[in-house]
Formats: structure tokens, C-alpha cells, sequence
């Protein structure tokens, strides 16, 4: 395929290069107002071309002028809404949870907040014989699994205490309180969730946390599987394709990180 030629020189952009360059002057409002001149500054345009850019987005209300400068307009709000009527998170991220599940051949999950418990929603099924007996639909106390803590890695210490006292029917030990919380500030600072049940049924998984447009959690994905098959050398291995996955999805949902 050849490169798109422009028809005018530098003002007169093929109708791909200006939307491309429409996009670009979309993006450099997202963080708050900006000035028409440094729009073209950082964009590498003529002051022209800038200003007929803007002034066409202005027309259809993806822009607005302010005091401060340009910043986004009314039609992106309106856009934006429709986007979450329309948007099932739990259908965006199913095709990530089968890549997931078939690169490391365990169970993967997807699941949500419900109050003080995590509810399984979707599951893709692994090539291991001992299966992870966990189904959609599943409620268990949040604190209790892997998926669940995933969950909480924005959440207080004073909100992880309570949950964690709570998944304890409220007799959680002080030193099990103590450990618990350093491995969520661990869990935290590596943005992944290594777990091994404490209720005696022999699963280790792998969480991680899935944001949203806003930057806030709202899903998590995870892998699980006995122990057998998930030993700390596996877990270690396969705890970055975790990782990744949740962030594709976040992608895939809206959210953009912070440089």
C-alpha cells in the first residue's frame, strides 16, 4: 500500500492525516486546558493548520474555548456515557482471559466487587485435570481469596483490617492480622496478588487488579489451580503474563496510567 500523499502541502492534509491530527489535538486536552499555539508547538503544525483543526471540532462541540485555554467538549461527555450504557467489562475481557488461560494452561477468572465479598463472574476453563471447582456466579468473603485481594489494593488499612476480620467470622490472630497486611502492601507496591487459600483446599492463584476509565479498580482477573500444578518457580513465571493481561484489559476499558 503506498503513503498517503497530502493534496496542498503542509496545510492541506489528506482526510486521514487530519483526523490523525484532529485526534492528536483531542489528546493533548485531556489533561486540562491548553493554548492553541502550544497545540502547534507540540504537534509540529502551522499555526493555520492548527486553527482550522480546532476551529472544526469546535463546530461539532469535541472542543471547547475557555479563559485557560482549549479543553474537551460536551460531545466527548456525551460519547463517553454511551460508551459505559453500551460497554459489558466482563465481555471486553473474556477474549483476554482465553489468550490467558491457554498460554498458561490454568484456570482464569474474572470477577467484581459486591460490598464485603467478590463474586466470580466468568471463568475459562484450563488443559489441567484438577480443575479449580470455583463457578461463575461463585460469592466468597472478599478478603478470602486471591481475586478478592486483588480488589482491595486501593483500599485503607483501616478498610483491609476490617475485611480481613471479617473473612475470620471476627477472630482474626493478631500476628495472621499483621502478616496479612504486609503481604497486601507487597501485593500493592508489585500490582499482582500471589495467594495461597487458607481454607484448606490446596489452591494457589494469581490476581491482578483491572481498571477502569476513571483509574479506579473495578475488576480483577486471576489464574488458579492446586498447588501441584502452581509451585512457587510457576507462580513467579507466570505472575507477569497476570499482570499484563489486567493491564490490556484496563486498556481495553478506558484507562490510561500516569507517566
Amino acid at each position: 500500500m503506498k503513503d498517503e500523499k497530502t493534496t496542498g502541502g503542509v496545510d492541506s492534509p489528506s482526510g486521514a492525516q487530519t483526523l490523525m491530527r484532529a485526534l492528536d489535538i483531542l489528546d493533548e486536552t485531556l489533561d486540562g486546558p491548553t493554548k492553541i499555539q502550544d497545540l502547534a508547538t507540540k504537534l509540529g503544525l502551522t499555526k493555520t493548520t492548527a486553527h482550522r483543526l480546532v476551529k472544526a471540532l469546535r463546530s461539532r462541540d469535541y472542543l471547547a474555548l475557555t479563559p485557560d485555554g482549549l479543553t474537551l467538549g460536551p460531545k466527548l461527555l456525551q460519547l463517553g456515557q454511551k460508551a459505559r450504557e453500551h460497554m459489558d467489562p466482563a465481555r471486553v475481557a473474556r477474549p483476554h482471559i482465553e489468550r490467558l488461560s491457554e498460554l498458561t494452561g490454568h484456570c482464569a477468572f474474572i470477577g467484581k466487587r459486591e460490598g464485603d465479598w467478590s463474586r466470580h463472574l466468568d471463568r475459562v476453563t484450563g488443559r489441567q485435570r484438577l480443575l479449580v471447582a470455583t463457578s461463575p456466579g461463585d460469592r466468597r468473603p472478599i478478603a478470602e481469596t486471591g481475586m478478592g485481594k486483588a480488589l482491595l489494593l486501593d483500599e485503607s488499612e483501616e478498610e483491609l483490617r476490617r475485611l480481613y476480620d471479617l473473612a475470620k467470622g471476627g477472630h482474626a490472630a493478631p500476628a495472621r492480622m499483621k502478616a496479612w497486611l504486609a503481604e497486601m502492601k507487597t501485593n500493592r507496591e508489585q500490582g499482582v496478588v500471589l495467594h495461597d487459600s487458607e481454607i484448606g483446599d490446596g489452591v494457589r492463584s494469581i490476581a491482578a487488579p483491572i481498571r477502569g476509565a476513571d483509574g479506579r479498580i473495578s475488576l480483577a482477573i486471576n489464574i488458579a489451580s492446586a498447588a501441584h500444578y502452581l509451585d512457587d518457580a510457576a507462580m513467579e513465571k507466570i505472575a507477569p503474563q497476570v499482570r499484563q493481561t489486567a493491564a490490556d484489559i484496563s486498556a481495553a476499558l478506558g484507562y490510561s496510567p500516569k507517566a
